[in-house]
């Protein structure tokens, strides 16, 4: 399926800041980009609006987005291995495509930087109400300070911590899907025959094709193999291992669970209510519930470590490569030398995040999954590129399919983008515009000096 490109010279070499320290294998690389996909926060964050628009067809969707997700992991593995670099997709794009798609890139994987984290973080006090009451909003910023005081530490024990939290995740999305099949109430057919009434009405396509843009925000974060690229030994190896490993097993443990929830619901009407932890209480007994809603907010906890880790990376590497005025480029890219760990740039994502976990957000949950699919999009057309001129014969995993693979994968999320909410394409194009301005205005008049996209040397 796949072969390896001839040596070739080192790709640009990072001079200036410290650099990252080299530390994690395909192990440690699966366990933190699992914990950043956190099947458990998807599970129960992102999954039950998922229901109320799609409803039986639920699995279904998110099976169809898994599939997409193999083209746009293939390419992000090619690419990640081409551009090894804690900039993501930024630099890869940026290398292949050109500065300004680079910068566009960057904008993209930034508004998910800004908003993702406190997103999840703010669904923490729905499931510690078992236990305690909790502004969500209190609560939400205590885990943002929580994860950015993880996120200082070294990267290999966070792998190590992530990893149990993973495991106690896992466990309880098992017992759900273990008592939603015990309880089933209707056939499997309704998988494949989706309503969201009862009595049935079909589901239009469209509106599955729609939501799979939410869908691909369930899935997200396997991508972050490539972030952490510049802290893996043999990245050419373990990058594209990494985003595949990690995708499967995250993809398993959604769907499975989303099939048992979609059969064991009492009612068409408590299904597309989304509240899980209820039907979970109903299916057992408290205890059981408090178990889960304490695991589910336990794994909160969890993607907000890792996405403080992955987030603080790019905010670094854009400073290494001359994003901002001088003064901020020595902050963001100070490396602590005791840990190894950006971690001027960690404050600024975390504290920034628990601040934003008191200003109304819930707008840009749309805009979000316009970015996620936006993002993809980008490096599909991005990957069509990564094997010409000076690319051809570098070091890299090569993807089987090309360029066959990339150009479908790239039209099928145009199609999705485009049926998405008017409001949330013109929100994310606003963006867009905006940062066009500061690259006209500011960056490309300092083409010599500012935004010189690098890779480390292995």
């Amino acid at each position: 399926m796949t072969d390896t490109a001839t040596p070739a010279k080192a790709a640009l070499v990072t001079t200036g800041p410290r650099r990252l320290t080299r530390s994690i294998g395909v192990f440690g690389g699966t366990l933190l980009t699992l914990s950043c996909l956190t099947p458990a926060s998807s599970l129960f964050v992102v999954v039950p609006p998922l229901l109320g628009e799609t409803g039986t067809a639920t699995a279904l969707t998110i099976a169809l987005a898994a599939l997409l997700c193999i083209g746009v992991a293939l390419c992000y593995a090619e690419l990640g291995t081409l551009v090894p670099s804690a900039g993501g997709e930024y630099a890869m794009v940026g290398i292949v495509a050109g500065r300004f798609a680079g910068w566009m890139m960057f904008v993209l994987s930034f508004i998910i930087v800004l908003i993702i984290p406190p997103i999840i973080a703010l669904g923490t006090a729905d499931y510690l109400h078992s236990v305690m009451d909790v502004d969500p909003r209190v609560a939400g910023a205590v885990v943002m300070l929580l994860g950015t005081l993880m996120g200082l530490l070294n990267l290999r024990a966070n792998a190590w911590i992530t990893g149990i939290f993973l495991v106690l995740e896992i466990v309880a999305i098992a017992v759900v899907a273990f008592l939603g099949f015990g309880n089933a109430q209707r056939p499997a057919s309704v998988l494949v025959n989706p309503t969201v009434t009862d009595p049935f009405e079909p589901l239009s396509a469209v509106t599955i094709i729609a939501g799979l843009a939410v869908a691909l925000f369930v899935l997200q974060g396997f991508t972050t193999a490539v972030y952490l690229s510049e802290e893996m030994h043999n990245p050419r190896r373990t990058v594209v291992r990494t985003v595949l490993w990690t995708l499967g097993i995250g993809a398993l443990v959604v769907i499975i669970p989303v099939i048992a929830i979609t059969l064991g619901a009492p009612d068409i009407t408590t299904l597309t209510g989304g509240d899980i932890a209820a039907m979970v209480t109903g299916w057992s007994n408290t205890g059981v519930g408090v178990f889960v809603s304490l695991s589910i907010a336990l794994a909160i906890i969890n993607a907000v470590i890792v996405m403080v880790i992955q987030n603080s990376r790019v905010l670094y590497a854009s400073a290494r490569d001359h994003a901002w005025p001088e003064v901020l480029n020595r902050a963001f890219s100070t490396v602590s030398k005791r840990f190894s760990s950006p971690w001027v740039s960690t404050l600024v994502v975390g504290i920034g995040g628990a601040v934003l976990c008191f200003v109304p957000v819930e707008t840009l949950s749309g805009v979000t999954s316009v970015v996620v699919a936006a993002l993809y999009l980008g490096v599909a057309i991005a990957a069509l590129t990564g094997r010409r001129g000076e690319h051809r014969d570098k070091p890299a995993w090569r993807m089987a399919g090309w360029p066959v693979l990339p150009v479908l994968i790239a039209l099928v999320l145009l199609y999705v983008v485009a049926q998405q909410a008017p409001l949330d394409l013109l929100i994310t194009l606003g963006v867009l515009v905006a940062a066009t301005v500061y690259w006209v205005a500011y960056l490309r008049p300092r083409s010599a000096d500012r935004w010189v996209v690098t890779v480390p040397t292995e």
